[in-house]
């Protein structure tokens, strides 16, 4: 998958959703002290660091402006050696690409051992119930493959896998330091709570609620206040919006599912400035809810 596929994607991808209300990435800006987040059209990228270590979640697009917005946050990328990927469709995978600007050519890059048979060509990526294959993606870095269950350590920096399947066959969530989820494209976020990812874009819908369901047994069993970030739809520590309808899929093209706060096309990055990365912190998901009621 080249540059010209992310490209086509934005403007194939703006077209059929385009005032469906159904992404609502967040701004570039910071989270909290450790995390930090640049948003690329309608996809988030997320940084942790901790200790002087930085660890990049998924890679966004093949998108021209990743060093621009890094540098809103004062973060270069030559400093980046460690990047998790949560599953390797276009839009998280796309800064690794062979064609790109290869701001990353000297990271390692940490998948899961299913996930990685996309990049191999074991496997290929299908979306629209399975109409239509994705172009392969292309990168020269160093991999290293992670088992569901696996906890490494980058660092000081706690890492542990959990493969929840279903948008993709290998699709792994990361929890950071016992307190951060990061979770792709697992969960989507509505007005009023968490549903299954959107439906045209997974493997399989079924799949991915039962894994949901994996996923909020795992969380809540912990007993402690965990953030939940999503790839595409914000964040919260409110774990009872984040399951709120984990037995649902989000349907794009069913009114249901809309939300009132998202953008009318989320490929429009007007909202997205240097000023506002620098001064404002990204708020989480659940306090609009709450202010609405």
């Amino acid at each position: 998958m080249a540059r010209k596929d992310s490209d086509h994607q934005k403007r194939s991808m703006s077209a059929l959703f385009r005032g469906r209300a159904i992404f609502k990435p967040l701004n570039t800006g910071r989270i909290d002290e450790h995390v930090a987040c640049v948003r690329e059209w309608v996809a988030n990228i997320f940084f942790y660091t901790k200790n002087g270590v930085t660890i990049m979640i998924d890679a966004g697009y093949n998108y021209a402006r990743l060093q621009e917005k890094m540098g809103w946050l004062d973060m270069d990328p030559a400093s980046i050696q460690h990047i998790l990927i949560t599953h390797q469709d276009t839009d998280h995978v796309g800064a690794l690409e062979n064609d790109s600007e290869q701001l990353f050519r000297n990271a390692t890059v940490y998948i899961g051992e299913i996930e990685n048979r996309y990049l191999t060509g074991e496997a290929r990526r299908k979306v629209f119930h399975g109409c239509y294959r994705l172009p392969m993606v292309r990168m020269d870095n160093r991999r290293v493959t992670l088992k569901d269950g696996q906890i490494l350590y980058l660092g000081d920096i706690k890492v542990e896998c959990i493969l929840v399947p279903g948008h993709t066959w290998g699709h792994m969530v990361y929890l950071i330091d016992d307190r951060y989820l990061f979770t792709g494209d697992t969960i989507w976020f509505g007005a009023d709570g968490g549903y299954s990812f959107i439906s045209t874009l997974a493997e399989d819908n079924r799949l991915a609620v039962r894994s949901l369901e994996k996923l909020e047994a795992n969380i809540r069993s912990r007993k402690q206040p965990v953030a939940v970030i999503t790839g595409h739809t914000g964040w919260t520590d409110d774990l009872d919006f984040v399951f709120a309808h984990r037995t649902e899929i989000c349907k794009p093209f069913t009114r249901h599912y809309s939300d009132p706060e998202a953008p009318y096309d989320g490929y429009v990055e007007d909202e997205d400035t240097e000023e506002k990365a620098r001064t404002q912190r990204l708020t989480k998901k659940a306090d609009g809810r709450r202010q609405k009621g």
